[in-house]
């Protein structure tokens, strides 16, 4: 089977209107983080001893988590289940994890009080703390991502070096040494690859452990042993959605045309993956008898049943219907309600479900924290679009992987 040919993506300007939107929070987000940085998170947020964490916390790094899990997912599926004809969705996956878990480093970084002394779990390790953990396998795994992008960096410098002035006598030396590094990647890829999809794992899974011990501070709808469970089986629903979504986004921002017979054939499994999601979570709230709850009017129940409704049920039945899988826009819309319903997820169980006793008010983010979060996902959009017009990332033909697709459903 030949191998995916992808091309940096420069035929396009990279200044769009859409662009300047994204360029304007960005700047304006970053200011406002300027201003956390000198006077103080309790200035720029509605932190406090009793609230010690609001969207940073939920949307930024849990929600991020999540949504880069396409990294994971893509890597397994196109490496380790060896379906060779999804390798054209594995970059644009890997960049979109690559930097997804670099900004929710980021953003521990500012949601600290104390943001220098963000470098002690690495030296006062605690193995009993289920946030020591995340915070590990996150060092990890995005350590892991780094390296599988390496073979797209010496992918388009190797044999290509062309320094100039005095690091012109460089140019062999270095181009060697990509060489050697290509290779020793090639090798030993598949040892990293196996890393990160079980780092991913695992860390997906203790952000539910980390709500299992706030124990009654969290809501009976939320509040259970196999929370750890339905966070990972989230991430893994979420993942092909947040795969083929950003292959869209790829095909109408660089003018391609959208690999349909690829992303309808991954699509077909999103379903299933919805339909046992939501089987464990129906499941859970009956064996506990958690279910009363739904029969009151509270912002808990209402959320809930968002969380569920429109990020489970509304799309379980669009993945179901092959019209919606085989349109592009359609299958946008599906895709979005999907991540929809684990962001939703995510706020609720960090936010909604949380109470700290004796608090007599309900924690709602100011504009700066709102700010602070979009500045971010737009400066994530912006390098995204950089680093796909700079390095070899998306494929831009119909190439020998979408005619074997075809070829297997006519076989069908």
């Amino acid at each position: 089977m030949a191998h995916v040919i992808a091309k940096p993506m420069n035929h396009v300007k990279f200044f769009t209107p859409w662009v300047i939107v994204f360029t304007v929070i960005a700047v304006v987000g970053m200011a406002t983080l300027g201003v956390r940085f000198l006077f103080g998170i309790g200035l720029v947020t509605n932190l406090d001893n009793l609230y010690p964490w609001g969207i940073w916390n939920a949307i930024n790094k849990a929600g991020g988590v999540a949504l880069a899990a396409g990294g994971f997912i893509s890597a397994a599926i196109g490496h380790i289940m060896h379906k060779e004809h999804y390798h054209t969705v594995v970059r644009p996956a890997l960049l979109t994890a690559m930097l997804g878990y670099t900004f929710v480093g980021f953003a521990v970084f500012f949601d600290i009080g104390r943001w220098y002394y963000i470098w002690h779990p690495v030296i006062n390790w605690n193995p009993n703390s289920a946030l020591f953990e995340v915070g590990i396998c996150v060092m990890f795994y995005l350590t892991v991502l780094y390296i599988e992008f390496l073979p797209i960096v010496t992918e388009k410098y190797k044999n290509n070096v062309n320094m100039k002035g005095i690091f012109k006598p460089f140019n062999n030396i270095t181009n060697k040494l990509l060489i050697s590094l290509d290779s020793g990647l090639d090798k030993t890829m598949s040892f990293f690859i196996i890393a990160g999809v079980v780092l991913s794992s695992l860390h997906q899974s203790s952000l539910g452990t980390l709500m299992i011990i706030a124990g009654q501070k969290m809501h009976p709808l939320w509040q259970t042993p196999v929370l750890p469970l339905l966070f990972l089986m989230s991430a893994v629903v979420v993942g092909v959605p947040m795969i083929i979504l950003v292959s869209l986004i790829n095909a109408k921002t660089f003018k391609l045309k959208p690999k349909m017979p690829v992303l309808s054939r991954m699509s077909s499994y999103v379903g299933p993956l919805l339909g046992v999601y939501l089987s464990f979570k129906i499941g859970d709230i009956v064996i506990r008898e958690a279910f009363v709850y739904l029969g009151q009017f509270t912002l808990q129940s209402v959320m809930f049943y968002i969380e569920v409704i429109v990020g489970i049920i509304v799309p379980l039945f669009l993945f179901l219907n092959k019209k919606v899988l085989n349109s592009p826009k359609l299958l946008a819309i599906a895709c979005s309600f999907v991540i929809f319903g684990v962001v939703i997820n995510r706020i609720n169980n960090f936010l909604v479900a949380y109470k700290p006793p004796y608090a007599d008010y309900l924690y709602y983010p100011t504009i700066y924290e709102i700010l602070v979060t979009l500045g971010c996902a737009s400066v994530i959009i912006l390098l995204y679009r950089w680093f796909a017009m700079f390095f070899p990332v998306v494929s831009p033909e119909q190439g020998t992987d979408e005619k074997v697709i075809v070829e297997m459903e006519e076989a069908i």
